[in-house]
Formats: structure tokens, sequence, C-alpha cells
């Protein structure tokens, strides 16, 4: 009996695997840096070996076999280096990785690469630098992806993650749970209680950030030929289920959830036959996944109703107006202003203030929205990003200011990385030179 030939190496298999690799290795080693060098020459040897071999059964199992082996190679070398002989017999032999012990490869994906989200969002670790850990650890992001993501110039955020990745090679403990206090008898029961409360929020409201990132760099990407990237987007909505099932009455993870999926309805009709980008206002709205649609809107109703009121939440509502509108014509704008007027309040952000100024627009007018963006000129995380001149060149247009809505397009199209947006922003510019 013949079996068909197996599947070539693919590239949005390999970056899904990625993190669920990378997880499974940090689960049996530590090693951080160490063990993402390993994956990603086992990720290289795949992608060599697959398509003149044809894509192995279990290319999970594979990669981390082929992972583990150089990861262990690694840290025998090293150990033999420093003369660490109880580091390097405690090693298990490389041998041992051919035929991986009885279910170690069969661990849930999910298992391994939550155990990474949560393992990458250390309290010890600055804020920025866990954050930015983690969108390379387990969004595949690179360098530039990332800072674009987070506003900030690239060389800052590759300083970050060196950073974060030195505190973790030089922790005593650099992947167990939140040390206890050096003098138990120095903090009672419940401080240690409370601390921990504060540890788990802290860490759960990074996962989500990240898991947000993700999503937003795969709806909408900062740079390529191709508006949308979703695999990415595919992944967050995933690995966001897997939250909201460990954690089922959080509000928050509940709101971001239904925001992914109320977003993501979109996507069918957010580009045409040939990738250009189609704006919100002018979508077909008959290609909106409306199960996605109604998902969302009872996960964010029900979040609203009995969990505290969070940013995710509102941000999830805004969508649920958006995508209940009938047309565009229909979509009520001031309940989506009395939303960011909330949302602001909270989350005084800089994407926060943009979306708020766009709402006053279609409110009160683009001339008191104009004055609001003005403000935001200022801003060192926004200031001379693309999306604020994008919406000044709309807010200018509606106006009636045509020779400096004009000009806002054409400062805005030099600006992205977006090859789709830049076309869009240049469309428009050249419509108003009409």
């Amino acid at each position: 009996m013949t079996h068909p030939a197996p599947e070539p190496a693919s590239e949005d298999l390999l970056r899904r695997m990625a993190p669920q690799v990378l997880g499974a290795l940090l689960r049996r080693y530590g090693h951080f840096d160490a063990a993402e060098d390993a994956v990603q020459e086992a990720l290289l040897a795949a992608a060599r070996q697959w398509p003149e071999e044809g894509r192995p059964r279990n290319p999970r199992g594979w990669l981390i076999r082929v992972a583990s082996r150089r990861l262990t190679d690694q840290l025998r070398s090293e150990a033999a280096r420093r003369r660490r002989e109880e580091t390097a017999a405690a090693l298990t032999p490389r041998d041992a990785f051919v035929a991986p012990p009885p279910g170690e490869d069969r661990a849930p994906a999910e298992e391994d690469t939550l155990t990474l989200l949560f393992l990458c969002c250390r309290a010890d670790l600055p804020a920025a630098g866990r954050i930015a850990l983690t969108l390379r650890a387990v969004g595949g992001l690179t360098t530039a992806e990332i800072a674009r993501a987070l506003l900030v110039p690239e060389a800052t955020m590759a300083q970050r993650i060196s950073r974060a990745k030195r505190r973790i090679r030089t922790s005593a403990s650099p992947f167990g749970s939140p040390a206890d206090p050096a003098d138990p008898a120095a903090a009672g029961e419940q401080e240690q209680e409370q601390a921990g409360e504060r540890e788990r929020a802290a860490r759960l409201a990074d996962v989500l950030h990240v898991l947000y990132l993700i999503f937003n760099e795969g709806y909408t990407a900062t740079s390529g030929r191709e508006l949308q990237r979703a695999d990415l987007a595919t992944e967050a909505i995933r690995l966001t289920r897997a939250v909201h099932a460990l954690l089922p009455d959080d509000g928050e993870v509940a709101g971001l959830l239904a925001l992914m999926l109320l977003t993501d309805a979109r996507r069918a009709a957010r580009t045409g036959p040939d990738g250009s980008l189609i704006p919100l206002a002018e979508q077909d709205r008959t290609r909106w996944d409306r199960d996605a649609i109604a998902e969302g809107v009872a996960l964010v109703s029900d979040a609203l109703t009995r969990t505290p009121l969070g940013p995710y939440q509102l941000r999830a509502a805004i969508a649920a107006v958006h995508d209940e509108a009938a047309g565009d014509e229909d979509t009520d704008w001031a309940e989506i202003l009395a939303l960011y007027e909330v949302l602001v309040r909270l989350v005084p952000g800089p994407v926060e203030r943009l979306g708020h100024a766009v709402a006053v627009a279609m409110v009160h007018g683009p001339r008191r929205a104009l004055d609001l963006l003005a403000a935001l000129d200022d801003d060192d995380h926004l200031a001379g990003h693309h999306r604020l001149e994008a919406v000044r060149a709309h807010l200018l247009e509606t106006a009636g200011d045509r020779a400096a809505a004009r000009a806002a397009y054409a400062k805005a199209a030099g600006l992205t990385l977006s090859t789709p947006e830049r076309r869009y922003l240049l469309s428009r510019a050249a419509r108003i030179a009409e």
C-alpha cells in the first residue's frame, strides 16, 4: 500500500509552530535566549529539508526534536567550556530526542503557547520589555514590526528586547512561578496573596496587550505588499479563545475576544480583487461574517452587564455599533462618541484620542476635530505617524480645504510602509486634484 508524499514546508505553518516549539523547549529547559536560537535553527532546517524530503507526519514533533538537539548541543558545549561538569552531566543525552518520551510532543499546542505567553510577561521585567519580548517570541514579529506597532524607534525596541533577554538569562529563576518573599515571616499571608493577585493581574494585562498587538498587525500589516496577514489575526483569535476558556469570567478577556471577532468579521470586504484597500464606509456589508458578529456582540453584551468596565469592552462595544449598522449612513455616531468619551478617560493614549477625534468629527463637524488633532502633533508616539496625517487629510477634505487635504494625503502616503495603504492615500490625493 502506497502512502501520499508528505507535504513540503510552508511559511505559514512554520510561523504558527515557532511559538509552540519555543514553549515546549522552555517548559523542558528554560534558557530563553539559547532556546530561541535553537528554534530558529530548527525552522531553517525545516525550510531546507522539507521541500526535498517532504513534510513529516508530525511537523511539530520534528521541530521539537531538532531544536532540542541543537539546544542540548549548545548547552553541553557551554558547560564544557565553563567547566560546569555538573550541568553537563544533568543534560539529557542527544540520542534521547530521536524518539521523544511518550506524550512529550503531544502536549497541546495551546498549552505550550499559553505557557510562553504568561512566562514572557514576567513581573520583574519592565512593562515595555516584556511586551516586546512576547511579541517577538509568541507573535513571531520582527523588531521593526514591533517598533511600528508600539510607535517607538526600531533601535529603541532592539535595546528593549536585548535587555529583557539579558534579564531573563541572569535571573535565578527565569521560568518558574513568582518567587516567594525572601523572609516569609516579614510578609503576612494576606499581603502575599494580594501581591500574587497584583502580579497575576499585571501579567494578564500584558498578555491581552500582546494578543491585541498581534491581531492588529495581522488585520492591518504595518508594512509590505499585502494589507492583511490573516495567519497572525487568526492565531491571535485562537490564543485569545484559549485564554477565555481559562478565564471565562474575566470581562476584559471576553471584551478582547469580542473586539477581535467583531473587527475580523469585516476581513473579506476590506480589499478589492486586486488587493486594494476598501475603507469601512465603502465596504460591501453583505460580505461581513454575521456569525462572528453575533458571537462578538453576545460576548461584549454579557461582559458589560456583569463585569467591571474595561478598555477592551469599550473598544468591542464601539466595533459592535459599526457592525450592527445596516449601512454606513445608519451608524450611530452619537453612541460611538459617548463610548469614546469613556474610553479616553480610562486610556488617554494617542490612538484612543485619534479615534475620539474621528467620532467628534462625525457628530460635531470636522473643524472641532481638527483642533483635537493639533494637540496630538506634540505627542511623541503619534507625531509624524501616517495615521495621524491620514485622519487629518480626511477631516480637511470633509471641511472643504482641498489643497491642505491633498497635501496631508500625500504626506501620509510618504510615511506608511504598507503598499495598499500608500496606494489608497495617493489615490485620494489624486482624486482631490482632479
